[in-house]
Protein backbone atom coordinates (compact mmCIF):
# COMPACT_ATOMS: atom_id res chain seq x y z
CA UNK A 1 0.00 0.00 0.00
CA UNK A 2 1.58 3.25 -0.87
CA UNK A 3 -1.53 5.86 0.01
CA UNK A 4 -2.33 7.94 2.92
CA UNK A 5 -3.74 6.78 5.90
CA UNK A 6 -7.11 8.36 6.31
CA UNK A 7 -9.00 8.08 9.90
CA UNK A 8 -12.65 7.97 10.27
CA UNK A 9 -13.77 8.89 14.14
CA UNK A 10 -16.90 6.61 14.96
CA UNK A 11 -18.73 7.91 17.84
CA UNK A 12 -22.47 8.90 16.52
CA UNK A 13 -22.59 7.53 13.40
CA UNK A 14 -24.30 3.76 13.79
CA UNK A 15 -22.86 2.72 10.16
CA UNK A 16 -19.64 3.08 10.75
CA UNK A 17 -20.18 1.43 14.40
CA UNK A 18 -21.10 -1.33 12.47
CA UNK A 19 -17.66 -1.50 10.32
CA UNK A 20 -15.52 -1.12 13.15
CA UNK A 21 -16.90 -3.90 14.50
CA UNK A 22 -16.71 -6.20 11.58
CA UNK A 23 -13.26 -5.32 10.62
CA UNK A 24 -12.26 -8.31 11.89
CA UNK A 25 -13.62 -10.61 10.36
CA UNK A 26 -12.27 -9.17 7.08
CA UNK A 27 -8.70 -8.86 8.83
CA UNK A 28 -8.58 -12.23 10.39
CA UNK A 29 -10.53 -14.49 8.46
CA UNK A 30 -7.35 -16.60 7.04
CA UNK A 31 -6.21 -17.05 10.49
CA UNK A 32 -7.07 -21.05 11.66
CA UNK A 33 -7.25 -20.07 15.00
CA UNK A 34 -9.42 -16.93 15.16
CA UNK A 35 -13.02 -17.27 16.32
CA UNK A 36 -15.62 -14.83 15.22
CA UNK A 37 -17.06 -12.96 17.93
CA UNK A 38 -20.88 -12.71 18.09
CA UNK A 39 -22.10 -9.55 16.87
CA UNK A 40 -24.52 -9.05 19.12
CA UNK A 41 -22.40 -9.35 22.20
CA UNK A 42 -19.62 -6.90 20.24
CA UNK A 43 -22.61 -4.18 19.51
CA UNK A 44 -24.00 -4.60 23.64
CA UNK A 45 -20.59 -4.21 24.65
CA UNK A 46 -19.88 -0.78 22.68
CA UNK A 47 -23.02 0.26 23.64
CA UNK A 48 -23.11 2.96 26.13
CA UNK A 49 -26.92 2.24 26.84
CA UNK A 50 -25.98 -1.39 27.59
CA UNK A 51 -22.50 -1.57 29.53
CA UNK A 52 -22.23 -0.06 32.83
CA UNK A 53 -18.63 0.62 31.80
CA UNK A 54 -19.59 3.93 30.39
CA UNK A 55 -20.57 5.09 33.43
CA UNK A 56 -17.25 5.85 34.88
CA UNK A 57 -15.51 5.42 31.60
CA UNK A 58 -15.69 7.36 28.41
CA UNK A 59 -14.47 6.07 25.47
CA UNK A 60 -13.88 7.35 21.30
CA UNK A 61 -13.18 4.81 18.31
CA UNK A 62 -11.32 5.16 15.56
CA UNK A 63 -11.41 3.00 11.62
CA UNK A 64 -7.88 3.59 9.28
CA UNK A 65 -8.95 3.37 5.79
CA UNK A 66 -6.38 3.43 2.96
CA UNK A 67 -6.44 2.77 -0.69
CA UNK A 68 -10.91 3.23 -0.22
CA UNK A 69 -10.54 0.40 1.99
CA UNK A 70 -10.88 -0.27 5.83
CA UNK A 71 -7.52 -1.67 7.31
CA UNK A 72 -7.45 -1.06 10.82
CA UNK A 73 -9.36 0.22 13.98
CA UNK A 74 -8.40 1.14 17.67
CA UNK A 75 -10.45 2.91 20.93
CA UNK A 76 -9.16 4.94 23.41
CA UNK A 77 -11.09 5.21 26.94
CA UNK A 78 -10.18 6.95 29.67
CA UNK A 79 -11.78 4.80 33.02
CA UNK A 80 -12.20 7.42 36.06
CA UNK A 81 -11.85 4.15 38.69
CA UNK A 82 -8.47 3.34 37.18
CA UNK A 83 -5.67 4.18 39.70
CA UNK A 84 -2.73 6.43 38.88
CA UNK A 85 0.58 4.78 38.04
CA UNK A 86 3.06 3.83 41.11
CA UNK A 87 4.91 7.31 39.92
CA UNK A 88 1.74 9.20 40.24
CA UNK A 89 1.27 9.37 36.24
CA UNK A 90 -2.60 9.23 34.94
CA UNK A 91 -3.05 6.09 32.87
CA UNK A 92 -4.85 6.37 29.69
CA UNK A 93 -5.97 2.77 27.78
CA UNK A 94 -5.90 2.28 24.28
CA UNK A 95 -7.91 -1.24 22.91
CA UNK A 96 -9.71 -3.13 20.26
CA UNK A 97 -6.75 -2.96 18.38
CA UNK A 98 -6.77 -4.79 14.77
CA UNK A 99 -4.59 -3.86 11.68
CA UNK A 100 -3.02 -4.79 8.70
CA UNK A 101 0.51 -6.02 8.90
CA UNK A 102 1.71 -2.12 8.04
CA UNK A 103 3.70 0.57 9.72
CA UNK A 104 1.87 3.24 8.60
CA UNK A 105 -1.46 2.26 10.02
CA UNK A 106 -0.70 1.43 13.06
CA UNK A 107 1.33 4.66 13.45
CA UNK A 108 -1.91 6.85 12.51
CA UNK A 109 -4.15 4.84 15.09
CA UNK A 110 -1.91 5.03 17.73
CA UNK A 111 -1.31 8.31 17.32
CA UNK A 112 -5.05 9.00 17.24
CA UNK A 113 -5.68 7.18 20.71
CA UNK A 114 -2.75 9.22 22.26
CA UNK A 115 -3.93 12.57 21.18
CA UNK A 116 -7.11 11.64 22.40
CA UNK A 117 -5.70 10.94 25.57
CA UNK A 118 -3.45 13.46 25.97
CA UNK A 119 -5.93 16.23 25.61
CA UNK A 120 -7.91 14.67 28.64
CA UNK A 121 -4.59 15.35 30.82
CA UNK A 122 -3.85 12.07 30.88
CA UNK A 123 0.36 10.92 30.53
CA UNK A 124 0.39 7.29 29.85
CA UNK A 125 -0.92 5.02 27.75
CA UNK A 126 -1.43 1.19 28.45
CA UNK A 127 -3.50 -1.24 26.43
CA UNK A 128 -4.77 -3.60 25.00
CA UNK A 129 -7.47 -2.86 27.10
CA UNK A 130 -10.83 -3.78 25.48
CA UNK A 131 -12.90 -1.85 27.08
CA UNK A 132 -11.08 -2.78 30.93
CA UNK A 133 -8.87 -4.83 32.31
CA UNK A 134 -12.06 -6.87 33.62
CA UNK A 135 -13.19 -7.55 29.85
CA UNK A 136 -10.36 -8.72 27.12
CA UNK A 137 -6.99 -7.45 27.97
CA UNK A 138 -3.66 -7.70 26.78
CA UNK A 139 -2.22 -8.31 23.24
CA UNK A 140 -0.86 -11.97 22.64
CA UNK A 141 2.27 -12.61 22.08
CA UNK A 142 3.20 -16.31 21.73
CA UNK A 143 0.53 -19.49 21.35
CA UNK A 144 -0.78 -18.17 18.13
CA UNK A 145 -1.80 -21.62 16.88
CA UNK A 146 -4.72 -22.37 19.21
CA UNK A 147 -8.00 -20.62 19.44
CA UNK A 148 -8.57 -18.29 22.57
CA UNK A 149 -11.15 -19.36 25.06
CA UNK A 150 -14.06 -17.56 25.63
CA UNK A 151 -13.72 -13.57 26.53
CA UNK A 152 -9.83 -13.93 25.71
CA UNK A 153 -8.34 -11.79 22.80
CA UNK A 154 -6.32 -13.58 19.61
CA UNK A 155 -3.74 -11.07 17.87
CA UNK A 156 -1.37 -11.55 14.92
CA UNK A 157 1.95 -12.23 15.48
CA UNK A 158 2.63 -8.89 13.42
CA UNK A 159 0.83 -6.55 16.24
CA UNK A 160 3.14 -6.36 18.98
CA UNK A 161 6.29 -6.13 16.64
CA UNK A 162 4.20 -3.37 15.24
CA UNK A 163 3.47 -1.85 18.77
CA UNK A 164 7.28 -1.89 19.54
CA UNK A 165 8.53 -0.10 16.56
CA UNK A 166 6.42 3.18 17.72
CA UNK A 167 8.26 3.06 21.15
CA UNK A 168 5.92 1.01 22.99
CA UNK A 169 7.19 -0.85 26.08
CA UNK A 170 6.08 -4.22 28.00
CA UNK A 171 4.36 -3.19 31.60
CA UNK A 172 3.30 -6.62 32.12
CA UNK A 173 3.29 -9.85 30.68
CA UNK A 174 -0.21 -12.01 31.62
CA UNK A 175 -0.44 -16.15 31.73
CA UNK A 176 -2.61 -18.44 30.31
CA UNK A 177 -2.19 -21.74 31.82
CA UNK A 178 -3.54 -25.08 30.73
CA UNK A 179 -4.84 -28.72 32.55
CA UNK A 180 -5.90 -31.90 31.65
CA UNK A 181 -8.88 -32.29 33.61
CA UNK A 182 -8.33 -35.80 34.20
CA UNK A 183 -4.84 -35.42 35.05
CA UNK A 184 -3.84 -36.11 38.52
CA UNK A 185 -2.77 -33.90 41.16
CA UNK A 186 0.95 -33.70 41.85
CA UNK A 187 1.77 -35.57 45.07
CA UNK A 188 1.66 -32.56 47.55
CA UNK A 189 -1.58 -30.97 46.04
CA UNK A 190 -3.20 -34.35 46.43
CA UNK A 191 -1.48 -34.94 49.84
CA UNK A 192 -3.18 -31.64 51.15
CA UNK A 193 -6.42 -32.43 49.71
CA UNK A 194 -6.68 -35.73 50.93
CA UNK A 195 -5.93 -34.52 54.29
CA UNK A 196 -9.77 -32.84 54.53
CA UNK A 197 -11.03 -29.42 54.73
CA UNK A 198 -10.13 -27.48 57.81
CA UNK A 199 -12.34 -27.14 60.58
CA UNK A 200 -15.19 -24.85 60.43
CA UNK A 201 -14.67 -24.84 56.63
CA UNK A 202 -17.42 -26.22 53.95
CA UNK A 203 -17.43 -26.46 50.23
CA UNK A 204 -20.98 -25.71 48.32
CA UNK A 205 -21.49 -25.35 44.76
CA UNK A 206 -23.42 -22.23 43.62
CA UNK A 207 -27.30 -21.68 43.79
CA UNK A 208 -28.32 -20.81 40.91
CA UNK A 209 -31.70 -20.15 42.02
CA UNK A 210 -30.18 -17.18 43.86
CA UNK A 211 -28.08 -16.64 41.02
CA UNK A 212 -27.42 -12.34 41.73
CA UNK A 213 -27.30 -12.75 45.48
CA UNK A 214 -24.27 -15.36 44.05
CA UNK A 215 -22.67 -13.21 41.74
CA UNK A 216 -22.57 -10.35 44.45
CA UNK A 217 -20.92 -12.37 47.15
CA UNK A 218 -17.93 -13.66 44.60
CA UNK A 219 -17.52 -10.13 43.00
CA UNK A 220 -17.21 -9.21 46.75
CA UNK A 221 -14.55 -11.56 47.43
CA UNK A 222 -12.95 -10.44 43.84
CA UNK A 223 -12.66 -7.05 44.81
CA UNK A 224 -11.45 -7.44 48.49
CA UNK A 225 -8.53 -10.12 47.30
CA UNK A 226 -7.61 -8.03 44.45
CA UNK A 227 -7.64 -4.78 45.71
CA UNK A 228 -3.84 -3.05 45.66
CA UNK A 229 -2.45 -5.55 42.64
CA UNK A 230 -1.31 -4.12 39.59
CA UNK A 231 -4.10 -2.62 37.40
CA UNK A 232 -6.39 -3.22 39.29
CA UNK A 233 -10.12 -1.70 39.06
CA UNK A 234 -13.01 -2.89 41.24
CA UNK A 235 -16.52 -4.06 39.55
CA UNK A 236 -19.39 -1.63 40.43
CA UNK A 237 -22.46 -2.55 41.55
CA UNK A 238 -24.24 -2.27 37.95
CA UNK A 239 -21.69 -3.86 36.72
CA UNK A 240 -22.11 -6.70 39.09
CA UNK A 241 -25.94 -6.85 37.56
CA UNK A 242 -24.73 -7.19 34.34
CA UNK A 243 -22.22 -9.21 34.52
CA UNK A 244 -24.84 -11.61 36.06
CA UNK A 245 -27.25 -11.13 33.35
CA UNK A 246 -24.94 -11.58 30.83
CA UNK A 247 -23.18 -14.88 32.10
CA UNK A 248 -26.54 -16.70 33.45
CA UNK A 249 -26.65 -18.36 30.32
CA UNK A 250 -23.44 -19.98 30.98
CA UNK A 251 -23.24 -20.20 34.43
CA UNK A 252 -23.06 -23.96 35.50
CA UNK A 253 -24.04 -24.85 39.32
CA UNK A 254 -21.21 -27.45 39.38
CA UNK A 255 -18.58 -25.09 37.74
CA UNK A 256 -19.01 -22.00 40.27
CA UNK A 257 -17.59 -23.37 43.72
CA UNK A 258 -18.14 -21.41 47.07
CA UNK A 259 -15.41 -21.86 49.87
CA UNK A 260 -17.43 -20.88 53.24
CA UNK A 261 -15.55 -20.38 57.04
CA UNK A 262 -18.62 -21.06 59.55
CA UNK A 263 -21.12 -19.49 57.25
CA UNK A 264 -19.34 -17.25 55.51
CA UNK A 265 -18.25 -17.34 52.04
CA UNK A 266 -14.51 -16.56 51.85
CA UNK A 267 -13.26 -18.09 48.72
CA UNK A 268 -14.55 -18.84 44.81
CA UNK A 269 -13.99 -20.26 41.55
CA UNK A 270 -15.53 -20.02 38.87
CA UNK A 271 -15.24 -21.85 35.79
CA UNK A 272 -17.60 -21.60 32.39
CA UNK A 273 -17.85 -23.71 29.20
CA UNK A 274 -15.42 -22.42 26.68
CA UNK A 275 -18.37 -20.29 24.18
CA UNK A 276 -15.72 -19.86 21.74
CA UNK A 277 -15.57 -23.22 21.10
CA UNK A 278 -19.45 -23.31 20.62
CA UNK A 279 -19.91 -20.30 17.83
CA UNK A 280 -16.34 -20.99 15.92
CA UNK A 281 -18.27 -21.66 12.85
CA UNK A 282 -20.75 -19.50 12.91
CA UNK A 283 -19.03 -16.36 11.84
CA UNK A 284 -20.81 -13.98 14.80
CA UNK A 285 -24.12 -14.44 13.36
CA UNK A 286 -27.01 -16.08 15.83
CA UNK A 287 -29.34 -15.60 12.63
CA UNK A 288 -31.39 -17.78 11.47
CA UNK A 289 -30.40 -21.05 12.58
CA UNK A 290 -27.10 -19.77 14.98
CA UNK A 291 -29.21 -19.35 17.97
CA UNK A 292 -30.24 -23.06 17.71
CA UNK A 293 -26.88 -24.82 17.09
CA UNK A 294 -25.22 -22.43 19.98
CA UNK A 295 -28.20 -23.72 22.50
CA UNK A 296 -27.27 -27.48 21.43
CA UNK A 297 -23.82 -27.38 21.60
CA UNK A 298 -24.08 -25.50 25.18
CA UNK A 299 -27.01 -27.60 26.79
CA UNK A 300 -26.81 -30.87 24.87
CA UNK A 301 -23.62 -31.83 23.15
CA UNK A 302 -21.83 -29.79 25.68
CA UNK A 303 -18.00 -28.70 24.79
CA UNK A 304 -14.67 -30.24 25.82
CA UNK A 305 -12.69 -26.44 26.81
CA UNK A 306 -13.65 -24.52 29.66
CA UNK A 307 -12.07 -21.23 31.30
CA UNK A 308 -11.25 -19.96 34.85
CA UNK A 309 -11.41 -16.12 34.07
CA UNK A 310 -12.26 -15.57 38.26
CA UNK A 311 -10.63 -16.86 41.63
CA UNK A 312 -10.28 -15.23 44.65
CA UNK A 313 -9.53 -15.56 48.59
CA UNK A 314 -10.70 -12.79 51.28
CA UNK A 315 -7.50 -10.78 51.68
CA UNK A 316 -7.43 -11.36 55.77
CA UNK A 317 -6.79 -15.00 54.77
CA UNK A 318 -3.99 -14.31 52.50
CA UNK A 319 -1.38 -15.09 54.65
CA UNK A 320 -2.30 -18.02 56.59
CA UNK A 321 -2.37 -21.92 55.70
CA UNK A 322 -5.98 -21.51 55.05
CA UNK A 323 -5.46 -19.04 52.92
CA UNK A 324 -2.82 -21.10 50.73
CA UNK A 325 -4.88 -24.25 51.22
CA UNK A 326 -8.39 -23.48 50.33
CA UNK A 327 -7.84 -22.85 46.11
CA UNK A 328 -6.34 -26.38 45.89
CA UNK A 329 -10.11 -27.45 47.55
CA UNK A 330 -11.94 -25.78 45.37
CA UNK A 331 -10.00 -26.28 42.33
CA UNK A 332 -10.23 -30.37 43.45
CA UNK A 333 -13.82 -30.20 43.19
CA UNK A 334 -13.94 -27.93 39.81
CA UNK A 335 -11.65 -30.76 38.37
CA UNK A 336 -14.17 -33.44 39.36
CA UNK A 337 -17.25 -31.91 38.26
CA UNK A 338 -15.84 -30.61 35.19
CA UNK A 339 -14.78 -33.69 34.17
CA UNK A 340 -17.96 -35.49 35.07
CA UNK A 341 -19.64 -33.05 32.47
CA UNK A 342 -17.26 -33.69 29.67
CA UNK A 343 -14.87 -30.91 29.99
CA UNK A 344 -11.50 -32.30 29.28
CA UNK A 345 -9.15 -29.16 29.21
CA UNK A 346 -9.45 -26.57 31.64
CA UNK A 347 -7.79 -22.65 31.13
CA UNK A 348 -6.87 -20.57 34.00
CA UNK A 349 -6.58 -17.17 32.95
CA UNK A 350 -5.18 -14.94 33.09
CA UNK A 351 -2.27 -14.47 35.80
CA UNK A 352 -0.04 -11.62 35.98
CA UNK A 353 3.49 -12.75 35.54
CA UNK A 354 4.82 -11.81 38.84
CA UNK A 355 1.70 -12.83 40.55
CA UNK A 356 4.03 -15.84 42.10
CA UNK A 357 1.10 -17.48 44.73
CA UNK A 358 -0.98 -17.98 41.54
CA UNK A 359 1.47 -19.18 39.21
CA UNK A 360 2.13 -21.78 42.11
CA UNK A 361 -1.52 -22.76 42.37
CA UNK A 362 -1.47 -23.19 38.92
CA UNK A 363 1.81 -25.35 38.37
CA UNK A 364 0.67 -27.29 41.75
CA UNK A 365 -2.15 -28.97 39.67
CA UNK A 366 -0.28 -29.48 36.88
CA UNK A 367 -0.88 -26.54 34.82
CA UNK A 368 1.33 -25.17 31.96
CA UNK A 369 1.58 -21.88 30.66
CA UNK A 370 1.07 -22.14 26.84
CA UNK A 371 0.07 -18.50 26.16
CA UNK A 372 1.27 -15.09 27.11
CA UNK A 373 -0.86 -11.63 26.33
CA UNK A 374 1.44 -8.30 26.60
CA UNK A 375 0.01 -5.15 28.02
CA UNK A 376 2.03 -2.68 26.44
CA UNK A 377 2.06 0.98 27.46
CA UNK A 378 4.31 4.26 26.81
CA UNK A 379 4.54 7.83 27.91
CA UNK A 380 2.23 10.58 26.18
CA UNK A 381 4.35 13.36 24.37
CA UNK A 382 3.09 16.55 25.79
Amino acid sequence: MTGAVELLPVIGRRAALERFIRLPHALMRDDPSWVPPLLAERRAALSPGKNPWFRHGEAAFWIARREGRDVGRISAQEDRLAPPDADGARIGHFGLLAAVDDGLVFAALLAAAEAWLAARGLGRVRGPFSLSINEQTGLLVSGFDTPPMLMMPHDPPHAGTRLEALGYRKARDLLAYIVDADAPLPPGAAALVARGLPSGVVLRPMRRAALREEVAALLAIFNDAWAGHWGFVPFTPEEVEHLASELRPLLHERLVWFAELRGEPVAFVVCLPNLNEAIADLDGRLLPFGWARLLWRLKIAGVATARVPLMGVRRRLHSGLLGRALPFFLMDALRREALAMGIRRIEMSWVLEDNAPMRHLAQSVAAHSYKTYRVYERDIAG
